[in-house]
C-alpha cells in the first residue's frame, strides 16, 4: 500500500505542477482520498495548480489565517472559501482543458452522493447553497432558487469576475459577514481590520489548539500550511479515510508561457538527475535531433537521479522505493531469469562461434584438387578447386531502449527484468551494448543511460533503476538513440525497443508553437514508423518488444512491421529474442 501510495502522490504532484506552471510549489498531495474518489482527488489537484497560477495562495491563507485570529469560525471560513475558490477557477480551467469537465462533473457527483445521503436542514446556509452551485454546474444551467439563497449564490458567482486575490478576499469576507455570522464585523471589525492584523499579534497567538502534537514546533507557519492546503478541497475530508475507489488520469494538454520552461531544466535535474552532457554537448544533440515535428522539443541525457542527484528529494526517494521494486520481481523470478539468460547466452555463442569458423567448400578457382581431376571432360560440374571461406569476424553492437512512460508503470518490474536479461545475455558474449530508457517531461524527451557501451557486467544492475514517468515521445527517443548507435564503428548495428505500442505525448506546448497538435495516434504512430524505416535504410537492424496491452498491437505491427515480438510468457522470453538476435549473427553468413 505504501509503494501504491508513493506512486500516486506522484501523479497528483506532476498533475498539479503542469497545471500551475510552477515547479516551485511544496505540494502535498492527498493520497488517501484517491480511496474515496479518484475524480475528486485529481480535480482538487487539477484545481490547487490552476489556482495558484491564478491568484496568491499565500495571501489568501494569510487573510484566513487572520481572521480565525479574529474569532472566525474556521470550518465554516474554510468551506465558504472552498466553494468560492471553486466559482472562480472551475469553469476557467474546463475552458483551457476541456477534458477536466467531465472530471469535474463527476468529482461533484461524488461529494453530492457521498456527503448529502439527507437534505441540509434549512439553517444550515453554506451546506444549501454548496449543493446549489454544484447542481447548476452539474445541470449546465442556473436552477430556480429562493431569493435569500439565490443572492448569496450570485455573490459566489462574481469570483469568477475576480481580476485579483484581493478581489476574491473581498467577495469571501463579505459572504461569511452575511451568510455565516452576521455580527463579525461589529464585534471584529472590517476587513481592513483583519488585514491590519501584525505577524507579531499572529506569532503570538496559541494556534496548537488547531493542530496535531506533531506540528507544535512551528505552529503558526504550520498551520499557515494546512489552511493554504485545504483551501482549494471541495469535499469535506473527514468522509476522506472511510472510502475506498481506484483511480484513472487523463492528461490533456496544456500551454505555459516561456518563463516558465525556462525554469523547465531545473526542475528536470531535480527530477531525473543531473545530465552527463556539457551545455556544448547538449545543445548540438538538441539542434541535430529536434527538428520538424520535434521542432519545440528538447533532449535530456543523464544516468538518473540515484546515480547523479541535485538533492536527496522526494523523487530521490521514491526512485529509490521503485528500484526495491524492480529488484524485489527480479527475487520474486530468478530461477525464470536465470535459465532464460543461460539459454539466451547459449544461443548467442553458439551463433558467434558458428559465424567465425572457417569453412572449406569446392569452386571453379583456388587449390587444385587432384583427386577431382578425371571428371574433366567427363562431367558437367567440373569444380576442380577448393577454396576456403573465411568466418566472418564483423563486430556486432546492440541498443537497448525502453519506454518508461507511465502506462508502464503496471508492467515496470517485468519491464526492467527483461531488459536486465537481454544485457546480461550480451554482457556474457563480450557484445557491447548501450541500455537506456525514455520518457517526456514537460516538453524534454528524458533519456536515461543504466550502462554504456562498454561497461563491466555488473553494470547491468542499474537496469533496476528504471522508473516509469508521464508521457513517450518515441520518434524522438528513436532518432536520439539511433543516431549515436550510427557513430559506433562496428559493421552490425542492432536496435531493441521496450515499448508497448502507444506513442503519447500530449502534457505540453509551447506558446505559439511550431507544433500544436498533440503527439498520439495516428499522427504519432506514423512519425515513430518513419524513424524505424529510417534507421532501418541505414543498415540498423530494428526489433520491437512488445510491452503493452494486447488491444495495442496494431499500432506495434505498424510501427515495427514483422520485427516484433510478442512476450505473452516471460518463460518464452529468451527464445523469441534468441531467435531474433541469432538470426542477425547469423545474416550474410
Amino acid at each position: 500500500m505504501e509503494d501504491y501510495k508513493m506512486e500516486l502522490e506522484n501523479r497528483i504532484r506532476n498533475l498539479l505542477w503542469t497545471v500551475s506552471g510552477d515547479y516551485t510549489l511544496d505540494v502535498k498531495p492527498d493520497v488517501s482520498l484517491f480511496l474515496r474518489s479518484k475524480e475528486i482527488a485529481l480535480y482538487d489537484g487539477i484545481k490547487q495548480g490552476a489556482f495558484a497560477r491564478y491568484f496568491d495562495k499565500n495571501l489568501l491563507g494569510l487573510y484566513l489565517v487572520k481572521k480565525i485570529y479574529l474569532d472566525a469560525s474556521e470550518t465554516e471560513l474554510t468551506g465558504l472559501t472552498q466553494l468560492c475558490i471553486e466559482a472562480a477557477v472551475g469553469e476557467r480551467i474546463c475552458e483551457e482543458r476541456p477534458g477536466v469537465r467531465r472530471m469535474r462533473k463527476k468529482a461533484l457527483e461524488d461529494i453530492l452522493d457521498q456527503e448529502y445521503e439527507t437534505l441540509p436542514s434549512y439553517d444550515k446556509l453554506l451546506d444549501r447553497l454548496k449543493i446549489a452551485v454544484f447542481r447548476d454546474v452539474l445541470t449546465g444551467s442556473v436552477q430556480p432558487l429562493e431569493k435569500k439563497l439565490s443572492a448569496f449564490r450570485d455573490q459566489i458567482y462574481a469570483c469568477a469576475e475576480s481580476g485579483d486575490t484581493m478581489e476574491l478576499i473581498r467577495i469571501i469576507d463579505s459572504l461569511y459577514n452575511t451568510v455565516i455570522d452576521p455580527d463579525f464585523e461589529k464585534k471584529n471589525g472590517s476587513l481592513e481590520r483583519v488585514m491590519a492584523v501584525t505577524l507579531e499579534e499572529l506569532t503570538e497567538f496559541g494556534w496548537e489548539d488547531y493542530l496535531n502534537e506533531e506540528m507544535y514546533e512551528e505552529a503558526l507557519e504550520n498551520y499557515v500550511e494546512k489552511l493554504t492546503d485545504r483551501m482549494t478541497d471541495i469535499e469535506d475530508s473527514s468522509l476522506t479515510q472511510d472510502m475506498e475507489e481506484k483511480r484513472k488520469v487523463k492528461n490533456k494538454i496544456t500551454v505555459i508561457s516561456e518563463e516558465a520552461l525556462q525554469k523547465a531544466h531545473t526542475y528536470v535535474e531535480l527530477n531525473f538527475g543531473k545530465t552527463y552532457l556539457t551545455p556544448a554537448e547538449e545543445k548540438r544533440m538538441n539542434h541535430l535531433m529536434c527538428r520538424g515535428i520535434h521542432g519545440d522539443c528538447s533532449l535530456y541525457f543523464t544516468e538518473g537521479i540515484l546515480k547523479n542527484p541535485v538533492r536527496d528529494n522526494y523523487q530521490y526517494q521514491y526512485a529509490k522505493r521503485l528500484r526495491n521494486k524492480n529488484i524485489w520481481t527480479y527475487h520474486d523470478k530468478h530461477r525464470i531469469a536465470k535459465r532464460n539468460i543461460a539459454i539466451l547466452t547459449e544461443l548467442l555463442k553458439k551463433a558467434l562461434v558458428i559465424r567465425s569458423e572457417n569453412q572449406e567448400v569446392l569452386s571453379d578457382r583456388g587449390t587444385i584438387v587432384p583427386s577431382r581431376l578425371w571428371r574433366i571432360g567427363r562431367s558437367c560440374e567440373a569444380n576442380l578447386f577448393k577454396r576456403i571461406l573465411r568466418g566472418d569476424n564483423t563486430d556486432f553492437v546492440v541498443d537497448i531502449l525502453i519506454d518508461a512512460s507511465g502506462s508502464q508503470m503496471s508492467r515496470q518490474g517485468d519491464v526492467a527484468l527483461q531488459a536486465y536479461m537481454i544485457s546480461s545475455a550480451l554482457s556474457n558474449v563480450d557484445i557491447p551494448h548501450r541500455v537506456m530508457s525514455y520518457c517526456t517531461f514537460w516538453d524534454h524527451t528524458i533519456l536515461h543511460r543504466f550502462r554504456e557501451y562498454d561497461d563491466p557486467v555488473s553494470a547491468d544492475e542499474d537496469i533496476f533503476n528504471y522508473v516509469t514517468s508521464s508521457n513517450n515521445r518515441d520518434g524522438l527517443a528513436i532518432k536520439a538513440a539511433g543516431y549515436s548507435l550510427l557513430q559506433r564503428e562496428e559493421e552490425k548495428k542492432i536496435l531493441i525497443i521496450l515499448s508497448d505500442g502507444r506513442p503519447y505525448d500530449v502534457i505540453i506546448n509551447r506558446p505559439n508553437a511550431k507544433n500544436p497538435a498533440p503527439y498520439q495516434g495516428k499522427y504519432a504512430i506514423s512519425d515513430t514508423a518513419s524513424e524505424v524505416r529510417r534507421l532501418r535504410s541505414q543498415g540498423v537492424s530494428v526489433l520491437g518488444v512488445f510491452a503493452g496491452e494486447e488491444k495495442d498491437l496494431p499500432a506495434e505491427k505498424k510501427i515495427f512491421g514483422k520485427d516484433f515480438a510478442y512476450i505473452r510468457d516471460i518463460g518464452n522470453f529468451s527464445k523469441i529474442v534468441g531467435r531474433y538476435l541469432t538470426k542477425q549473427l547469423e545474416a550474410d553468413n
